[in-house]
């Protein structure tokens, strides 16, 4: 069975209901969905940022909850070689998305975004878009 490792914009839309991910996630499995740290990170940060910001700690948290959160420790090798590369090219990724891709790669995920175009930079990288078929 496919892993999925879920970018922090497909978070956020499966938290507020939007293009059917709450049944996309259901049909692969939520045992199959995992999220890096640094989604984490940026959903705490989004929810302290927000108007509501009791209301989305508590749904981050119950979030958190329910789903695998897979440490950056094993991608920081990769990650430093691949914003090298990137860098040389002149086409360097900022660091929390290079961190989120590198963590995809290093631990045999899909990478889940709806930002494919800025993640297929990166090598060694499968992506999909699970809301593609919603936004035509």
């Amino acid at each position: 069975m496919r892993k999925f490792l879920l970018d922090t914009n497909i978070c956020i839309f499966y938290l507020k209901k939007r293009f059917q991910l709450v049944d996309k996630i259901k049909q692969v499995g939520l045992t199959n969905c995992f999220i890096s740290e640094i989604t984490l990170a940026e959903l705490k940060f989004g929810a302290e940022n927000s108007d509501k910001i009791e209301q989305n700690r508590l749904m981050i948290r119950q979030f958190q909850e329910m789903t695998q959160v897979v440490p950056i420790i094993g991608a920081l090798d990769l990650y430093a070689q691949e914003k090298a590369r990137l860098r040389k090219m002149g086409a360097p990724l900022d660091d929390f998305d290079l961190l989120i891709g590198t963590t995809a790669i290093a631990n045999g995920l899909v990478m889940v975004t709806n930002n494919t175009k800025h993640f297929e930079r990166l090598r060694g990288i499968e992506l999909e878009d699970w809301t593609m078929e919603f936004t035509l």
